[in-house]
This record gives structure tokens, sequence and C-alpha cells, in this order.
């Protein structure tokens, strides 16, 4: 005999199987938390190196700037006098295919002068000791919510250092140190199928990340962990051009995207740049979900946590980021002779399209560094379940930040057109990636906006 439950049951059994089905909310315990201080650095990663050394030991990571360097010019090659240890192309990629992700396989089986150089491993990762403090006290602390997508209960500080799932480490890479207050002019160029080069926007990028103000504290914070504004300079047909992101930490408080276009000489609401809109930053080759690897709600998936592994990842790219643009720029892919891979541990996140939702991309895998918390590497697929693109970012080392920076000369590739496309790129240009005392909140407001436009 079947028995009938009461709608109070029916309730109860709704909500335990909810439950079952979000992610983890708890954040550790002070136990768990301990080991940021013995076996894990103070964001989270092992501290030890690999078994047979090819990565080496965290040691506190790179803190000083070299001898005589001003802030903000271009950041100096650190490791000028290395030569690669290992190089990899379609010849001798089964032998490696293990520490090789899907996109950078599916490049050398399209491209045969691709390869990557593999150089030794250094583990340059570091932030000020007021990161590793706050760190410490959002293990205990932090939680998830709006369904794993948001986060409650962080401040300046990797919010989940022990992550237990793919939406803590999502998490952990939104709100990476990356600096606090930072400008920088940029071109972002891309290349067609047929190999022509061309600069599809050039502009100052400005970021007021907030949430790591070393003024604020978790009770002022305000809930929007980074305000950014490009405005765009290049070329002449864009110029004035401008795009407004408000980026909240959760549900809490709204988005904020606006845009302001020349010709119609006003700001108005964009809720289109974000998802599989594709970004007209770009030319329309990537989507603005994938801009600085991440941007935006990524709702429509759900995220699984695959683990950690050895992959071959860019690192420690500050020649390529130094390097004239021809050379680095060319048709099909970047110069494989002027960017530098070394093996590093990652997180791998699989993200799955729920039920549901519509997205051109129903498939990604996230490759996040361990020691930093970034995207280093993420690989799409069509509705179809054909591999489509490919994306990366290059990895500035920045000592006198100090920080790894995986927001500038990040790019991507479609793997079915041939085009590619390499974002925030400071090359040739005076200006890299400067930390700055302060930049108001005022001046990333709509009303400032409108101020500046010009055409």
């Amino acid at each position: 005999m079947t028995r009938r439950l009461s709608p109070l049951a029916h309730a109860a059994l709704a909500t335990l199987l909810a439950a079952a089905t979000l992610p983890t909310l708890a954040a550790v315990t002070a136990d768990e938390a301990a080991k940021l201080k013995t076996s894990l650095t103070p964001l989270g990663a092992e501290k030890a190196g690999n078994k047979d050394g090819s990565i080496p030991a965290w040691t506190g990571g790179l803190t000083k700037a070299p001898a005589g360097y001003k802030s903000g010019d271009p950041r100096p090659d650190l490791f000028p006098g290395e030569k690669p240890v290992l190089s990899i192309n379609a010849k001798n990629m089964d032998a490696h295919a293990d520490k090789l992700s899907d996109g950078v396989k599916a490049l050398m089986k399209k491209y045969p002068d691709f390869r990557i150089d593999v150089y030794p491993s250094h583990r340059t990762a570091a932030a000020p000791q007021w990161v590793y403090d706050n760190t410490f006290k959002n293990a205990t602390r932090a939680t998830l919510v709006d369904g794993g997508h948001g986060t409650e209960g962080a401040y300046g500080g990797t919010p989940f250092p022990l992550p237990k799932d793919g939406y803590e480490v999502m998490q952990n890479h939104r709100l990476a140190w990356l600096g606090s207050y930072v400008q920088a002019p940029v071109r972002v160029w891309v290349v067609t199928g047929d190999g022509k080069r061309t600069m599809a926007s050039g502009g100052t990028q400005s970021f007021r990340k907030q949430y790591y103000d070393p003024e604020g504290s978790l009770d002022s914070f305000d809930g929007y962990y980074s305000l950014g504004k490009f405005v765009v300079s290049e070329p002449g047909s864009k110029a004035g051009e401008a795009i407004l992101a408000h980026d909240a930490v959760n549900n809490g408080k709204p988005r904020g995207i606006w845009q302001y276009l020349v010709g119609q000489r006003r700001v108005r609401k964009a809720p289109s740049v974000a998802y599989d809109t594709p970004d007209s930053v770009t030319s329309g080759i990537g989507l603005f979900d994938e801009a600085f690897n991440l941007f935006g709600p990524i709702d429509k998936h759900e995220l699984k946590l695959v683990g950690k592994k050895e992959l071959y990842v860019p690192y420690n790219n500050n020649r390529a980021a130094g390097a004239k643009v021809a050379d680095l720029v060319q048709p099909g892919t970047l110069n494989p002779a002027l960017v530098r891979w070394e093996l590093h541990r990652v997180w791998e996140v699989e993200a799955t399209l729920a039920a549901g939702k519509r997205h051109v991309v129903p498939k990604r895998k996230y490759y996040i560094d361990e020691d930093s918390w970034q995207i280093v590497l993420f690989d799409g697929w069509d509705a179809k379940g054909d591999l489509w693109r490919t994306n990366f970012a290059l990895m500035l080392t920045a000592p006198d930040i100090p920080a790894v920076i995986g927001n500038m000369l990040w790019g991507g590739y479609d793997l079915q057109t041939g085009a590619y496309y390499l974002n925030m790129a400071s090359n040739e240009l005076p200006t890299q990636y400067k930390p700055v005392p302060s930049i108001p909140r005022a001046f990333f407001s709509p009303e400032e906006l409108a101020n500046e436009g010009t055409r």
C-alpha cells in the first residue's frame, strides 16, 4: 500500500532533494584552514613540488622587481638566459598527451609548424601579506550563494582556498588577486583565417578592484568586486566607444553594464554584453563571456570539479609581452618561438549546459592555475560535440605588484575558421599594466562616461 505524504512532508523532501543537487555551502573547519600555514601556500596551492622535480616547491613567489624597474614600464623577461627543455609538436604530442589540453592538441594537428616550447617551471605567483591574511580568514567564513554562482562572507583574498567543488574554484578565479587599482593602454589584434592581421580596437583599460582595497574591510565592502572601463581611442572609426562594467560578488547587487556608442552620443544599458553574444571588441571572434577568460555570469552551465592535474600551460610570458606585434601575432597562431610554456598544476572544471538553458558553447573545460587561481586555458565544444574554441592567458609576471597577471594578454582560437585574437596587449606601447594609488569610484559611473563622450 502506498502512503501519501502530507504537504509538509512534501516540502521537506523537496528541500532535501534541492540541497542534494546544490554545491557545498559550508566553509572549511579551522583545522583544515590551518594547512594554509603548513603544507599549502597562503592561497591554497600545494607548497611542495612534484615527485620528479619538474614542478618546484613554492618558496614565496617573486616579490622583488628587477633593479631600475619603474612602475608601468614594460616588464622585462625574468629568465632571459633559459632555453627550452622540451619542444612538443604534432610529431611527438602522443608521448605527452596526458599533459596537453584538447585545444593545444587540436592546434598541433591543424598547424604543422605549431609547437610549444617548454621551459623550466617557476612558481612566481605571489601576493601581499594582507591578501594572505584575508585568505586565511575567508577560509572559515566564506560561503557560496546563488546556486553556487555567488559568494558571501569573503573580502580581500581568495574566498575558497581549499575548494570542495567546481563552483568554489570558479569563484576563486573571479576574485583572484590582480592588484587593486590599475590602468593600461591596450590593443586588440585579430587574425583572420587567411592570415591577415588587423587591430580591432585600441584604448585604455581601467580597473578598480575594490574587493582588494587595502583600506577596506568585509564590513565596508559594497558588494561590487570589480569596476572596469574600456575607452576606445583607435582605430578612428571606433574612437570614443566605451564599455563600463560593475560586477558584484552575488545577486544581492545587480550587475551593471553600459555602452557609449559613437553616433548615438548617449550611454545606454547593455544587458546583451554577456553570455554567448559575439564580442564586438574582438570583431566577433570571441564571445562576451570569454572576455578575460570569464566575464559576467556563467549560470547557464553546471560546474563539475574534475580534479587537479599537471598540464603544460603558458606562464611567465614577459618576453612575449615585450615583443614586436609583427613578430608575435602571426598567421595561424602566436609565434611559438616567443611564447613560454611551463608545467604547472591546474584545477580542471567542466562546465555543462544546464537543463532548459541555451548557449552556443554547451560544454567547456577550464584549467585554473593552482598558484594564482586564474584560468590559464579553456576549451569549448559546439552543439554537435566538436571542439570549437580554445582560449589562453599568457600570464604576465609582475613582481612589483606582486602578482601573476592573467587578465592581460589573453585570447582565443576559433579552431573551425582558423581566426584568432590577442586581447589586452600592450606590446609596443610605453606603459604596461600600471598600478596606481587609487581611481575614484565616480570615474566608473555612467554619468562620467557620458561626460567623456566626444563624438
